[in-house]
């Protein structure tokens, strides 16, 4: 799959410009960023790619700030060689938990050993919300549960639930590499309960879980949390993760109004996971 670079100069700069910039563009097509100097690089497949969606951006249009951005076709290459030298290194949780490639041979003996062949440019899973749903899904009973994976990537967190003993899993992700790299990588891990799908909620219809995960981001959660909840038995665990500690409040009142009880909270750098149970 070709990627379009997408460098954004922003100033003055701050982390916290930095972080609503890819909250921003999280909304689109852009799956992948890397903190510069001078802003941000952000990576979005090609055929994704459109000039019109970062004239929407607010930080574009805000009077404090000068942002501008220049954008760049990547060649295609040879990108598990790219992530190994350069950008994907083993994600330790823990000390129980390790997601690596197969091209990482040195790593610590953990009770859970997570493989990823990565296929697409700099999609390295490291952003804190991994690590956090990662956590809560370590300190959950998964034994006999039927498990959604929703917004699955490369089926990271499904396969861990498959490891901790759920009955079934089954993942869905609207774009056409994840489900290709979610195949992938459960035959890797050698899971035989897990399946998924290319698509949105609408695959929901008709459908009942014990627990449902969903790391996406705010807008996608707002807009489909009614749909997870009707979907999820009543005593099941909703986890929510891809949106900032400043989203808390407006992710509560929409997980209460559809008879959704928070449970538990983990933050790691203003990014925070929630658990819910339904009743």
């Amino acid at each position: 799959m070709q990627y379009t670079k997408v460098s954004f100069t922003i100033s003055p700069l701050s982390e916290t410009i930095q972080e609503i910039l890819i909250a921003e563009l999280s909304q689109f097509a852009y799956d992948s960023f890397q903190e510069t100097e001078s802003g941000l690089d952000a990576y979005i497949p090609t055929e994704d790619f459109n000039t019109e969606d970062l004239e929407t951006l607010h930080l574009l249009n805000d009077k404090n700030y000068q942002t501008s951005y220049t954008s760049e076709p990547l060649e295609d290459q040879n990108w598990n060689e790219t992530w190994e030298k350069n950008y994907f290194q083993p994600i330790e949780i823990d000390d129980r938990c390790v997601v690596r490639s197969p091209f990482h041979t040195n790593v610590k003996e953990v009770e859970y050993n997570v493989l990823i062949d990565p296929k697409m440019a700099f999609g390295t899973g490291h952003h804190e919300t991994t690590g956090l749903m990662i956590k809560h899904i370590l300190e959950m009973d998964f034994t006999g549960k039927s498990v959604l994976d929703m917004g699955c990537g490369t089926a990271i967190l499904g396969i861990l639930c498959a490891m901790r003993n759920a009955k079934s899993v089954f993942g869905i992700d609207i774009e056409e590499w994840a489900y290709h790299n979610s195949k992938e990588n459960i035959k890797l891990n050698h899971i035989d309960n897990m399946d998924v799908a290319q698509g949105d909620a609408a695959l929901l219809l008709g459908k009942q879980y014990d627990i449902v995960l969903a790391n996406i981001n705010r807008n996608i959660l707002l807009e489909d949390i009614k749909k997870y909840r009707a979907c999820l038995n009543t005593g099941g665990i909703l986890l929510l993760s891809g949106f900032y500690n400043s989203d808390i409040d407006v992710i509560d009142a929409e997980c209460s109004s559809n008879k959704l009880k928070k449970i538990t909270a983990k933050e790691d750098n203003k990014w925070v996971a929630l658990s819910y149970m339904a009743f």
